[in-house]
Parts: structure tokens; C-alpha cells; sequence
């Protein structure tokens, strides 16, 4: 087999698009913050964003649709939410530790929007667990897919699943339509994240040019901060958990380079979720473990936030 050129590897071509929209918004800020320029960014995440919610029914749908019992979907989605709720909870400790120590914000005079920040502690000050868990339910069974609600697609998607599970043999056609329905989402992903280089070069242009390195200079120590403590909870956290389950930290990263490089430039990590369920499944994890815990993990295990 024919080595593919250096070049010809998306994560290098990521890296080269970084490069030249992060010199386009230094040299040339003028051009780097042009809103033509935001919009080519904005266009490139949006294009991923758009097939999200339908990505995520037609997964976690055959996900456990393709699993023998309703035990084994308890046994996965069991482990899932412990592992979330643990880790989750190490992130946030992890960054309110290093925030009081370092105290990475001091400093900045950073005015928000005082009534816009109102409106949505007003809202969630008025919320309780009931009304929380009412939004779950979609008013339609296409409503959270139309809206992008991933909270209300993964319940109808649960549901279904759940249904083709039950059903066995006479849900063979319809199980069979949304495997191939996923199928189709995931060529139309591979074809969209050719324009990576350009989405994540485009998005970094902006960033400079728009804010410059003088503001963001002042942002640097809070910036290095996240980072650092970004980088020892990946090495020493999950480095320990990988370690337990038998396999390299280090090594996963390297295979998922293209992806990260790809969030890093887009600051959306959505625009790699499909990618990374297909590299999860070349990885040797099955499928339905995959369609199941990756989707939901983006809902509930956000430990980058809580570090934050």
C-alpha cells in the first residue's frame, strides 16, 4: 500500500490552515477581521452542527437497538453515567484548586453585559428539577431533532432504540434504514470536514484580527492556565483511567490528533464528534458502545467546562 504523502494528512493540513489564518489576522488584521471572514468559520462549524442532532438519533438509536437486552443497555449506560458523574466531578475540583492558587483572572477588567447576564440567571434561579426534566420531552417526536435539541434527540432516540430492541426481527427493516441513514450522515460529515483547513483557518484569522495580539495578550495567563491544567488532567486523570483499562493516553491522543487540531482551530467540539465515533469503532470498540456513550458524553461529561 502507497504511503500517503505528509501532506495529504488532515491534521497537517489543519495545522497549515492555523498557520496562515493566525499570520493573516497578525499581518494583516484589517483582512483578518473582515466579517466575510467570521462567516467562512462560522459556515464550516455550522455545516457540522447541521447534521449533529440526526448523527446522534440514528447512533445511539442503533446503538441499542442492536444490543440483545434491556440489562446490557443498563450495564453500558450504568458505567457511562458513573464514569461522567466521577470524572466530572475531578475536573471541577481540579479547577477550582488551581483557580484559588493561581488566580488566573485576576487583573482583567472584563465588563459583561450586566441585563444579559440577568436574563439568564433569572431564568435559572426559576427553574427546578421539574421543569428541567420537562424539557427533556420533545412536543413532537421530530421537534428535537428540528430545534438541535441533543438533550430531547437522545430521549426519543433512547426510546426508539429501546422499541427496536423490543420488536427483535420485525424491526429488522427499520433498523436496517437507520444504520444506513447513519451511514449516509457519516459520508456527508467526511465530505464536509474536507474544509477543515479552511474553517479552522478562516475562525483563527478572526480571532486575531479582530482582538489582536495586545488583547489577547492580556488574556495569556488565564489562557496558559486552562491549558496547563487541561494538559495534567488528560496526563494524570485519564492518563490513570486509560492506564486501568489497558492502554496509552498518550497513544490515543496521537490517534485522534486530526480531531483535536480540528476543535482547537474551530473552538467547537462538536465538529469532530463523527470522526470520532468512527475511530472509536476502527479503535476495536463496538458499536453499539460507541453510538451510546460518545453522544451522551457530549451532553454530560463536558469536563474542559468545568475545569474552566
Amino acid at each position: 500500500m502507497k504511503k500517503k504523502p505528509f501532506f495529504a494528512h488532515l491534521y497537517v493540513q489543519v495545522l497549515i490552515g492555523i498557520a496562515i489564518g493566525a499570520a493573516i489576522g497578525l499581518i494583516w488584521p484589517q483582512i483578518g477581521s473582515q466579517p466575510w471572514m467570521k462567516a467562512i468559520g462560522d459556515a464550516f462549524v455550522n455545516l457540522l452542527k447541521m447534521m449533529i442532532a440526526v448523527l446522534i438519533f440514528c447512533t445511539v438509536t442503533t446503538g441499542i437497538g442492536h444490543m440483545s437486552a434491556a440489562k446490557q443497555v443498563g450495564r453500558v449506560g450504568l458505567k457511562a453515567i458513573v464514569y461522567f458523574e466521577v470524572v466530572s466531578s475531578l475536573a471541577l475540583a481540579i479547577g477550582l484548586i488551581v483557580g484559588n492558587l493561581v488566580h488566573p483572572g485576576a487583573g482583567l477588567n472584563l465588563h459583561g453585559d450586566a441585563a444579559a447576564v440577568a436574563k439568564y440567571t433569572a431564568a435559572g434561579a426559576h427553574e427546578t428539577i421539574s421543569d428541567f426534566l420537562l424539557k427533556l420531552i420533545p412536543t413532537t417526536f421530530l421537534s428535537g431533532l428540528a430545534e438541535g435539541n441533543i438533550l430531547q434527540v437522545l430521549v426519543v432516540a433512547i426510546l426508539t432504540g429501546f422499541a427496536l430492541m423490543r420488536l427483535g426481527d420485525r424491526a429488522a427493516g427499520i433498523r436496517k434504514l437507520v444504520d444506513e441513514g447513519s451511514r449516509v450522515i457519516f459520508d456527508i460529515v467526511n465530505m464536509i470536514m474536507r474544509a477543515a483547513p479552511i474553517g479552522a483557518g478562516a475562525a483563527m484569522a478572526f480571532t486575531l484580527g479582530k482582538y489582536g495580539p495586545s488583547v489577547l495578550g492580556n488574556l495569556l495567563a488565564l489562557i496558559a492556565t486552562f491549558y496547563a491544567t487541561a494538559a495534567i488532567f488528560v496526563l494524570v486523570v485519564l492518563g490513570v483511567i486509560a492506564a486501568l483499562a489497558g492502554f496509552s493516553i498518550l497513544r490515543l491522543i496521537v490517534f485522534i490528533k486530526d480531531e483535536l487540531l480540528i476543535i482547537l482551530g474551530t473552538s467547537s467540539s462538536e465538529s469532530a464528534l463523527a470522526s470520532l465515533m468512527e475511530k472509536m469503532e476502527r479503535l476495536g470498540c463496538s458499536r453499539q458502545v460507541v453510538g451510546l456513550v460518545i453522544p451522551t458524553g457530549y451532553s454530560f461529561n463536558l469536563d474542559g467546562t468545568n475545569i474552566y
